[in-house]
Parts: structure tokens; sequence; C-alpha cells
């Protein structure tokens, strides 16, 4: 076996263990990394980022602000009692008109139950009691019963605002605006996920060519320092290529720390622990294709977005407001009635005897007449209020629209900007590798080799960039129509 086949085979020996080292650091690197790809981004940040807990939170408040809307409307029955001694000395008008201090010595206990029930078509309050009382008067003075085994109760505001037919018309718009928000801000969060996962990414790209450069530029710093010992090579293009690797030094140091900052947050926003093991993403350079039709998608936000019904809330809420003004303007009366049966007697028995009928009316009416135009003012406040909120929704509904149809084109479009982008960076790594070959042969200059560099990274950036603007699109036009265009199928989160 000759000398140099020898030193061949030794190269070998060398090169493939370096290749194993190389091999094995890279695997026990890989096991302290925990790698996510995108859906796992999306699905932890929809889990447990402290922006989806906030959004539950909020839900699970107009969820029981809904329930005790819906509770109002059914009857309620209560048991109450207030048993009342008095032992004290008052200043009375006694029956012949004279006035003196009289001591009182009594015990009264009572026992009611009450059924009411909220009427909403009139706003008034329909109670069914039962009660029974008894008045002890203490040393010796006997003791008292009064039973009242039926009373039938009704008030009533005459003329006056209704608050509860106009809760029946804001609080189930409420509670569905609610689940729609909850829907739109999962949706959103997705899309800040998607906004951190690569910035991830395009930190983890900027250090990999940052490396890849300075190993590029090491290798031709090294070769060129050949070339110009033998004189094929000025001293200024020896510097210039040394430049080059020191620049590439900084650049990987700067990559580093960038790399260090965007793991950072989006573990912060993942709400995950920190631990020994780095975080790192994986991208998927395969997105979905389909297109979204504009007429579809405007009809899908026009009833799912929140917005709409937030609107439609803050209209109705002024016009509420209107017509309280108005009601406290103008005539205002309330009825009270009251129908039962009650009897008194010094013992059970007497007082359960012949009941006898009670009625007891109240009707009340109030008409200003001097307020020096305050009621008017409000009235007219109110009305300018319901003005404004119905400009505001009018510019709020056209730039809503413009939104949805903006989004949808930008997403149609940017499919085709993820390929061009990705065309951009395979042509621009086979330009940088026709030109680093040429300047190893002496045919091209170090500024045609950097400028193919920088125009290989900043196809890359591009490319990770073109991919972050498609996702954030994507769940953009979710959030917006509450439905997944591409399974065709609507997005709906249960959260009881």
């Amino acid at each position: 076996m000759n000398r140099n086949r020898i030193t061949r085979l030794i190269g070998i020996a060398a090169l493939a263990s370096a290749v194993a080292v190389g091999t094995c650091r890279a695997s026990t690197d890989k096991q302290a990394s925990h790698t996510l790809s995108l859906d796992e981004v999306v699905a932890l940040a929809q889990e447990q980022s402290p922006s989806a807990q906030a959004a539950r939170h909020s839900y699970q408040s107009a969820y029981w602000t809904w329930r005790n809307y819906r509770a109002s409307l059914l009857p309620s029955l209560e048991l109450s009692t207030s048993p009342y001694l008095n032992r004290n000395t008052d200043y009375v008008s006694l029956g012949d008109g004279t006035e003196a201090y009289v001591r009182h010595n009594n015990l009264k206990t009572d026992l009611t139950l009450d059924l009411s029930q909220n009427i909403w078509l009139t706003g008034g309050t329909l109670s069914v009691k039962s009660s029974a009382r008894r008045l002890d008067l203490l040393g010796g003075g006997g003791t008292t019963y009064n039973l009242q085994p039926l009373t039938v109760v009704y008030s009533h505001g005459l003329l006056g605002y209704n608050g509860m037919r106009w809760n029946r018309r804001i609080e189930p718009l409420r509670f569905r605006e609610a689940r729609k928000q909850f829907a739109e801000t999962m949706e959103l969060v997705a899309s800040q996920a998607t906004s951190y996962f690569f910035n991830l990414a395009l930190a983890q790209t900027n250090l990999e060519m940052a490396q890849q450069n300075l190993a590029a530029a090491d290798t031709l710093h090294r070769f060129a320092r050949g070339r110009y010992d033998i004189g094929t090579i000025t001293e200024n293009e020896l510097l210039q290529l040394e430049l080059n690797k020191l620049s590439e030094e900084a650049n990987v140091l700067a990559a580093q720390t960038a790399l260090n900052e965007a793991e950072d947050l989006l573990r912060t926003y993942l709400n995950m622990p920190s631990d020994e093991s780095s975080l790192s993403v994986r991208i998927d350079t395969v997105v979905p294709q389909f297109t979204v039709p504009l007429d579809e998608a405007m009809e899908l936000a026009r009833q799912n977005s929140p917005d709409i019904d937030r609107w439609e809330r803050q209209r109705l809420q002024s016009e509420e407001n209107l017509a309280y003004a108005r009601a406290n303007t103008g005539l205002k009366a309330s009825v009270y009635m009251q129908l039962g049966l009650a009897q008194t007697g010094d013992d059970i028995r007497s007082a359960t005897r012949d009941f006898r009928d009670e009625q007891y009316v109240s009707v009340g009416i109030s008409l200003p007449i001097l307020d020096w135009g305050r009621g008017r003012g409000q009235v007219q406040l109110a009305r300018s209020n319901l003005d404004l909120t119905n400009t505001q929704i009018e510019q709020s509904t056209m730039s809503f629209e413009q939104n949805v149809v903006k989004v949808v084109k930008q997403f149609n479009l940017q499919n085709r900007r993820v390929t061009i982008a990705h065309k951009t960076m395979l042509t621009a790594a086979q330009r940088y590798d026709v030109a680093r070959r040429l300047y190893v042969m002496g045919k091209s200059t170090i500024l045609d080799l950097n400028s193919a560099i920088g125009e290989k990274d900043s196809a890359y950036r591009g490319y990770v960039s073109a991919l972050s603007t498609y996702w954030s699109l994507f769940y953009a036009l979710r959030s917006l129509t509450a439905y997944d265009f591409q399974w065709r199928l609507p997005i709906e989160y249960v959260y009881e």
C-alpha cells in the first residue's frame, strides 16, 4: 500500500470520526431542546396562555350574568321572619289628643311565605303571600294573633320606564355577543401565537445563516491566505475577507442574543415554565391551498362577528336611555293593589275563623310643572347620543366590511407570494453556490460574492416572512368569520 493511499485512508477515518462526533453532539442538543410545530404552539396558546385564560374568565362572567337574568324571569319563593322585642319608652300621642311617654313591653314575631313573579310585558311585579303574626304583651298582657292566609299584591309603574322589557331585548344580545367574542378571541390568541412562533423561527434562521456564513468566511479567508502567499490576490482583498470573517462572528453573537429574546417571548406567551431545555420551532413549508370567496366571507362575518352584536346592543342601550329620559320628563303614574283575607284573634282557633276580605289600592301621579328645561335637556342629550351612536355604527360597519375585503384579498394573494418567495430562496441559494465557486476559481470579485451572500440571506428571511404573513392572515380570517374555509366547517368553542 503506497503512502498516498494510506494518507487518504487516514483522512477518510478522520472525516468519519468528525461526522460521528458532530452527529452525537447534534443528537445531544436535540434531546436538550423542546421543538414545537405551529399547530402545537397554537394549541398550547389556546389552552394555557394568559390571554386565553382571560378570555375564559370574561366569558364565564358573561355566562353567569346571563344566568342571573334568566333567573329574574322565573318565579321566586322566599320565607322571611323579623321578630322584634320592644321594651323601651316612647313619646306618643294619646287618643284624647294629649301626649305622654309610654312604656312598651311586647314581643312581635312573624313568618311570611312570599311567591313573586316579575311581569316583563308591563314591568310590574305580582306576589302571592301567606303570613302569620303574633303579638305578646309581656307582663301578663295577653297574646294576639293575626293570620293572612292569602294576599295578592300587584305593583306597576304606569306611563313610565319599563326596564324589564328593555332587558329582554338587550341581555340575550349581550350573551350572544360574549359567545362570539370568546370564539374571536381564541382565534386572535392563535394569531398572536403565530407571530411569536415566526419571530423565533426567523431568529433561528438568522442564527443558522450567520453560522453558515461564518464557516464559509473562515474557509475563504484561509483559502485566500494561501493565494496571497503565492501572489494571486492583493493584500486589500485578503483584508476584505478578514473583515468579512470578523463581521460574521459579530453577526453570530447578535443572532444568538436575538434568538434568546425570541425564545423567552414565546415561552412567556405560552405560559411555559423556564427550564434548562431550550425551546425551538419547526416550520412546515406546506401551506393549505384554497381560495376564499369574498361574498361568502362577508356574509359569514356579518353573522358571526361579535362586533355586529355589540353595535346593535349599543344602539338599543342608546334607545333605552332615550326612553328613560322621556319617561322621567312627562306624566308619571304608579298603582299598588293588594287583595287578601285576614283575621285577628286571641288564639289560633279564633284567628282562623271567618276570614275577612281586605283590599288596598294606591295610585300615585306625578306631573312636573316647572323644572327650568332640565327634563327637556335630558331628552335632547339622550337623542343626540342616539344619533351619535348610529353615526358611529355606520362608520364602524363600513370599516369592518372594508377590513373583511382587505383580509380576504390579501389572503387569496398570499399563497402565490409564498410560492414566489420559496422559488426566490432556492434561486438565491443556487446563485450563492455559483458565486462562491467562481470566486474560488478566481473568476469573480469579492464584491460579487458579498452581493450573493446578502441576496441569499434576504431571500431566506423573505420566505419565512411570507409564511408568517400567510398564517397571520389565515387566523385573522378565522377570527373575522368564525369559519374554517380550509375544511368548510364553522368554528365553535364550547366552554360551560
